[in-house]
């Protein structure tokens, strides 16, 4: 049995150190980031928020009740994106 991807593991094993962690295997929709520093992660790579200003302040996110992210790629287009696969 394979086991299920998540933000805290990949946070874990990729040695982000992110307070809160969050996956989305096509990284186009997340729940809200609440404590930081705060990463974004899909199957792929993750985007890594240091402050709660710089999540809301970032253009590439809709957030209201819930985080979408504007580019049809999802968080792969976002400036600082780190590639890890």
């Amino acid at each position: 049995m394979q086991s299920r991807e998540t933000g805290r593991t990949l946070n874990r094993k990729w040695g982000v150190n992110a307070q809160h962690a969050l996956y989305r295997e096509n990284g186009r929709w997340y729940h809200v980031l609440d404590r930081f520093p705060g990463a974004l992660f899909d199957a792929n790579g993750y985007v890594v928020f240091q402050t709660e200003h710089d999540f809301k302040a970032c253009a590439y996110l809709s957030i209201g009740e819930e985080v979408n992210v504007k580019h049809f790629r999802g968080i792969s287009e976002m400036p600082g994106y780190v590639r890890v696969r």
